[in-house]
């Protein structure tokens, strides 16, 4: 039998026995540690899973509608609802009046027998199912603000009252209200390709945003005596009809917000006669509505190179102490959009600036009270821009005409072509770095939205992260792009871990109502897990390929999760089911470990060679207490030397006859280039790498070298394929490992840094120093109470 090479496992030479002393002493030391984020594999009880098993079982079948590709399919259809309103605010009593007429285009393959409308200003009824549901709160934490809220809600009732259901001939049509729906039942089936036409008369009495916090309402500013209207989900609004759901009607709770259709929208708003509206839609009567001053501005606003205002800080404060003599009727119009939002006030500043976006003309416009100031001129209409260039860039250009930014008293909500944001300074004008960036942050945010989902027309009552987390993930590019070093509160892999190692977690891909955790489930994973998609896994060009690819599919479309999951393997040839299984449908999380190191040499079969540095190793293992303290001790043998014999001199690691005997005919045996690989001069590391967290991810590793170079390796996700809990990597090196790091740039979202290391890195932590404050006993507190109101009245008697 030929004698091949062999690799010896040498863990006593010099490094080798660094990394495995270090090894054996360490990770079982750091086991504890470790326990605090994942428990051993003892502890899980689950059997190992196949984390690259394909996804098509839980995505739905491909059909003409949704094509296997991800994209729109050759029969793709969806509705349209067109809207005539006519809408009052009674600033006297806080009151919403309207009328409406609705033409809906039945564009499915199905006849339609009766419609569903939404009315979600329901939600502010008494015994809402928002009410109704609200669990108890935290009474260690528990707020004015709160307990005003939750007396409030007992009787306000800011719910819809329909006053005129009717068709286009004035015949009443018989309705049934259940909840937050309306359902119309038609005089006659509406068959495919068909459109019908009916009117909608309804009131309601508006909330105090403060107070009842929603997505709409007013602000009352007590000390001028003046109203703020922000108005959004105000008038009652058609279901949407799909091919995935057919009516969605599900109730609007709280926490999924809307599933609309597109459509186009002529709006006149009466209010009083001294107020400034914000609208989705370009304006059309200025003439009528704005000053001869106002409208010159807006033509110097067209070609000025910043913001500049339209209503002065100086012309809003005199407008707050003016009562008005009438009303105007704004009218606006807006093309396929999907919903409707409008703002009014007289204490309105508004500045605006004419940008050219990808081409085309697009007003950027702030509306905010002087309380907004220095704050919101300095920076809102910028962001906007911002927001308008960024996301155009990294999607596709965005289509409206208008993009507004209001400031009032809701924290931040978007709508087509309008969004409302909240963070203000301090009434001295002074702010903090975080109300700062809290501004810049909020509107790139909501002004991202008219991208998704106000174009990108996800299902937002189902799925909250299709538009919050993409969006979030969109913001985190932009604000990438306002400043070097800007405080992204996410995106970044490593301020998403605490979360996901936390309790009660659920899957992303959870319906919105349904969602523990709301922020970090809905916007940060989401966002994480595609910007590590884009940086780690895909890599820039194709992510951004692929990312643009949908958002140019999906324009004025409604995806689904499926399609954004086929469209980016579909346009980046990368297999990316694992995931997606990983990231959206799992609370797994990302914990690799490095567990341990061997590191082999090769024998090269020449005994002069191997049993010298065998000889060599054995020489350098250090003596032993006992044998240094046995040194001095005397032996038989130096007593009688006639004891000695062949043993005593015989070393099993000299080189004998027929050790180069056997070498020869060794030699005789190979083949050139097997002589060769005898001469081998390669190091060889068999790293044991564990899966701790469950989330199969990419190895990624930086490894130091003796000689102080350093070598990066990206080795993909595919090698857990066949264990996806642990897996042995050979790494064959001219020169000998001093250091090895996992996911050195933090860009994985890994839960434990430490078992990251080989070897082990000391766990860096600081402490503080406290002295113990003694407490005033009862008798000493009495005493200094007596001491007070001693010296209080000694004062008062002074002054008489």
């Amino acid at each position: 039998m030929t004698r091949g090479p062999r690799l010896t496992a040498n863990p006593l030479v010099s490094l080798a026995t660094l990394l495995l002393v270090f090894a054996t002493s360490t990770v079982a030391s750091a086991q504890e540690n470790r326990n605090r984020v994942t428990p051993p594999r003892s502890e899980r009880s689950a059997p190992p899973v196949d984390k690259f098993r394909q996804l098509e079982e839980a995505l739905p079948t491909p059909n003409d509608y949704r094509a296997a590709s991800g994209a729109p399919g050759h029969r793709y259809w969806q509705q349209q609802a067109d809207y005539k309103i006519a809408v009052t605010i009674d600033d006297e009593r806080q009151r919403l009046i309207a009328s409406e007429t609705i033409t809906y285009h039945n564009n499915s393959p199905d006849t339609l027998r009766y419609l569903w409308v939404q009315l979600e200003a329901n939600i502010f009824a008494p015994k809402s199912d928002s009410n109704l549901t609200r669990t108890a709160p935290n009474f260690e934490e528990f707020s004015y603000r709160e307990l005003r809220r939750l007396l409030t809600a007992e009787t306000f009732d800011g719910s819809m009252s329909i006053t005129k259901v009717a068709a286009s001939d004035g015949t009443a049509l018989p309705h049934t209200i259940n909840k937050t729906m309306m359902r119309i039942d038609l005089p006659k089936p509406l068959s495919s390709g068909q459109s019908t036409e009916f009117s909608i008369d309804w009131n309601y009495t508006i909330n105090d945003a403060k107070v009842i916090r929603a997505r709409t309402g007013y602000e009352y500013f007590k000390e001028d005596d003046n109203y703020l209207y922000e108005m959004a989900h105000w008038f009652p609004r058609m279901a949407a009809y799909t091919d995935v759901n057919g009516w969605q009607h599900k109730q609007f709770i709280g926490s999924g917000e809307f599933t609309l259709e597109f459509g186009d929208y002529e709006v006149q708003i009466t209010v009083p006669n001294d107020h400034i509206v914000a609208s989705t839609g370009v304006l059309q009567n200025p003439n009528e509505v704005l000053t001869a001053q106002q409208r010159e501005r807006l033509v110097q606003a067209r070609t000025a190179a910043k913001p500049m205002f339209i209503v002065t800080p100086e012309e809003a404060k005199a407008a707050e102490k003016g009562e008005p003599s009438g009303t105007k009727t704004w009218t606006y119009h807006a093309e396929n959009v999907r919903d409707f939002a409008f703002a009014t006030s007289r204490k309105f500043i508004w500045d605006a600036k004419l940008e050219q976006v990808g081409g085309s003309p697009v007003w950027a416009m702030s509306y905010f009270p002087n309380e907004g100031e220095p704050l919101w001129s300095r920076y809102s209409t910028h962001a906007i821009i911002h927001t308008l260039h960024t996301y155009s860039e990294f999607t596709f250009k965005y289509p409206y005409p208008v993009a507004i930014s209001v400031n009032g008293p809701i924290g931040g909500m978007e709508y087509p072509m309008i969004c409302f944001n909240g963070p203000r300074p301090e009434e001295d004008g002074t702010y903090s770095k975080r109300t700062k960036y809290g501004l810049i942050g909020v509107i790139i945010h909501e002004v991202g939205h008219n991208w998704f989902p106000m174009i990108v027309n996800s299902d937002e009552r189902q799925w909250t992260w299709m538009d919050e987390g993409l969006n979030t993930f969109v913001q985190y590019i932009s604000q990438c792009q306002w400043e070097d070093e800007y405080p992204n509160r996410r995106g970044e892999p490593r301020d998403m871990v605490d979360y996901m190692v936390s309790e009660n977690q659920v899957p992303i891909m959870t319906n919105s109502e349904s969602i523990l955790q709301f922020g970090p489930n809905a916007y940060g994973k989401p966002a994480t897990a595609l910007n590590v998609l884009r940086e780690t896994i895909l890599g820039r060009e194709l992510f951004d390929f692929a990312f643009k690819e949908y958002s140019r599919r999906w324009m004025f479309k409604r995806p689904q999760p499926a399609d954004l999951f086929r469209t980016l393997e579909d346009a980046s040839a990368v297999d990316l089911d694992w995931f997606w299984r990983g990231w959206f449908y799992s609370t797994d999380h990302v914990d690799l470990s490095i567990e341990d190191v061997r590191y082999y040499t090769l024998e090269t079969g020449d005994p002069a060679i191997d049993l010298a540095s065998q000889k060599e190793e054995r020489d350098g293992r250090p003596t032993t207490v006992a044998a240094k303290l046995n040194k001095a001790l005397p032996k038989r043998l130096d007593a009688f030397p006639e004891l000695a014999d062949f043993y005593n001199h015989y070393d099993k690691l000299d080189v004998t006859p027929k050790s180069r005997e056997e070498y020869e005919e060794l030699l005789e045996k190979l083949e050139d280039h097997e002589k060769a690989l005898l001469k081998t001069h390669r190091h060889f590391y068999a790293v044991n790498f564990e899966n701790l967290g469950g989330l199969v991810m990419p190895v990624l590793l930086e490894i130091e070298y003796e000689g102080g170079t350093v070598e990066e390796m990206r080795i993909p996700a595919e090698v857990w394929r066949r264990n996806p809990e642990q897996l042995t990597k050979l790494f064959m090196t001219h020169e000998k490992i001093v250091r090895i790091s996992l996911d050195p740039h933090e860009e994985t979202a890994d839960a434990n840094l430490h078992n990251n290391n080989f070897p082990r890195k000391p766990i860096p932590s600081r402490f503080e120093l406290f002295k113990r404050k003694k407490d005033k006993n009862p008798m000493q507190q009495a005493q200094e109470a007596e001491e007070k109101t001693s010296s209080t009245n000694g004062d008062r008697r002074e002054k008489f």
